[in-house]
């Protein structure tokens, strides 16, 4: 597994970091979907950083809101088609399972995950795992870490 730390010093850096992700990734998977397990503690910047990877593709920033009570949100139509979901309500495996997405996992879409540590046994093995750290109101630790061959090709990306 490969990691890199970066911290973001504000919303806007937040946001610089989710748009560099989305354009690093479509130009190392040439538009190929790629499923990102997001964990952080309530407040942590989880759906702002969501937000910015769909605004690089074109999506209106202000459509894309947390789907704590609907479990999934479908974006379509963008440079790349997207999958966010949120697994903080989530009971048991079983549950995310009926949801479909295996079947989102085979698309050829970006899968986001907010609370993903809760169905981390329903990932598949190649995958970005990114947990945001609260460091005081502002700044955000960001620790990426990369679970297989795609994934580390975009955290590589990253790194340059």
């Amino acid at each position: 597994m490969t990691e890199l730390r970066l911290l973001a010093h504000s919303e806007a850096d937040t946001d610089r970091l989710g748009r560099e992700l989305a354009e690093r990734a479509d130009s190392v998977l040439a538009g190929a979907g790629l499923v990102v397990g997001l964990s952080g503690t309530l407040g942590a910047g989880k759906t702002r950083f969501v937000q910015a990877i769909a605004e690089a593709w074109g999506y209106d920033r202000e459509q894309v809101v947390s789907p704590t009570f609907v479990l999934c949100h479908e974006y379509h139509g963008g440079r790349q088609s997207l999958y966010h979901l949120d697994a903080y309500r989530i009971r048991d495996d079983d549950e995310f399972l009926e949801l479909g997405v295996e079947e989102m996992f085979a698309a050829n879409a970006w899968v986001i995950i907010e609370w993903a540590e809760r169905v981390r046994d329903c990932l598949p093995s190649d995958r970005m795992e990114i947990d945001i750290q609260v460091r005081d109101d502002d700044s955000r630790g960001f620790v990426f870490r990369a679970t297989g061959d795609a994934s580390q090709s975009v955290l590589r990306s990253l790194c340059k």
